[in-house]
């Protein structure tokens, strides 16, 4: 029978539609693949193609000092030269009547993270992922002293079906002057939890999550230097993944360089898993962590979220914000854990 679960933090509904349960081998989709071939702006020796470097990582210079945009780059970070929003000017907060509008100020930033055309970051060596998670952690916190911005969305779009336009590996950040609703509806709702339990709701799911792998059921994929991959409760799609830390932390930039190690492993581990069980498929990645400039929050965890791209979202669910998930996260959880599609 089909079951409405409730998220514990947002208290959104969705549908664990049973009658229509899928193993990982019944989507349909196209592997993503890298066809390469064409002219790419983010490959070594067409850094004059791309907005000047803001922040890039080169290793072995022998105490010179490298040259801004030239290759022997590990890392580099550029503003997206067609950004969503501009660096330049004044938000400019005004009315209309009832409607409130600002100018289109924030930062739009493009974390190019290999110089691997043909690479994904789910292949990539452990030291490289570090690289490319210090560069989201050193743009955080540098445009944190912009007293415009008050949050830093970092997301990843991997594949064509989830909205990259380029296939070579990178990441984005834009920098908002307001905290995004989904993340304004995690704090909220993290906050009644923590107001009436006096205790962290992200603690709670970690702990619950953790014994149920103990017992051998659960929702939990793996656990390791102090971070947790699972599926969560009530997931709007399937095989959507959480990694979180274990320890209290509210704040990605405030993470240490063991984190990231740690961290690099998990992620990457994660996505090796889901391209063994789903083939190769599309996903987007998304960082939510405290608004900038804050102090560090009792109710939250900086957590990423991963979604791979395996069914649409349709008429049902633009009109009345339910999603209907046809794997339990049970199923997923079990799935990745294995590694394989064929798990049983």
């Amino acid at each position: 029978m089909p079951e409405l679960r409730k998220d514990p933090i947002v208290g959104r509904w969705v549908i664990i539609s049973t009658d229509r349960a899928k193993r990982p081998t019944d989507f349909v989709r196209e592997p993503v693949k890298i066809k390469g071939g064409g002219f790419c702006p983010f490959d070594y020796g067409n850094e004059n193609k791309t907005p000047p470097e803001i922040l890039a990582y080169r290793p072995n210079t022998n105490g010179a000092t490298p040259a801004k945009d030239a290759p022997g780059w590990t890392v580099r970070v550029v503003p997206n030269k067609f950004p969503a929003l501009g660096i330049e000017g004044d938000l400019n907060k005004q009315a209309e009547g009832m409607f409130d509008k600002m100018n289109g100020i924030g930062a739009h930033e493009v974390i190019i993270e290999t110089p691997d055309h043909s690479a994904s970051l789910a292949g990539l060596p452990e030291t490289q992922v570090v690289t490319v998670l210090e560069a989201w952690r050193q743009r955080m916190v540098d445009l944190q002293k912009d007293v415009r911005f008050e949050y830093v969305s970092v997301f990843k779009n991997h594949g064509e079906a989830a909205g990259a336009s380029l296939e070579h590996p990178h990441s984005q950040l834009i920098a908002t002057p307001m905290v995004p609703m989904m993340v304004e509806q995690e704090l909220e709702g993290a906050l009644r939890h923590f107001r009436m339990k006096k205790r962290c709701i992200w603690c709670d799911i970690i702990r619950q999550e953790m014994q149920g792998k103990a017992r051998g059921l659960g929702r939990l994929i793996l656990g390791e230097g102090g971070f947790v991959a699972l599926c969560p409760y009530a997931p709007r799609f399937p095989f959507e993944t959480w990694i979180l830390p274990e320890g209290h932390r509210s704040s990605y930039e405030d993470a240490l360089g063991t984190d990231r190690r740690a961290l690099a492993r998990v992620l990457g581990e994660v996505l090796r898993r889901m391209n063994q069980v789903l083939g190769a498929p599309a996903w987007n990645l998304s960082l939510h962590s405290a608004p900038l400039k804050t102090p560090t929050l009792d109710h939250f965890h900086w957590h990423l979220e991963i979604i791979p791209k395996l069914t649409q979202v349709a008429g049902f669910e633009w009109g009345t914000g339910f999603f209907i998930n046809p794997t339990p996260p049970e199923e997923a959880a079990r799935y990745l854990r294995a590694g394989v599609p064929t798990a049983t």
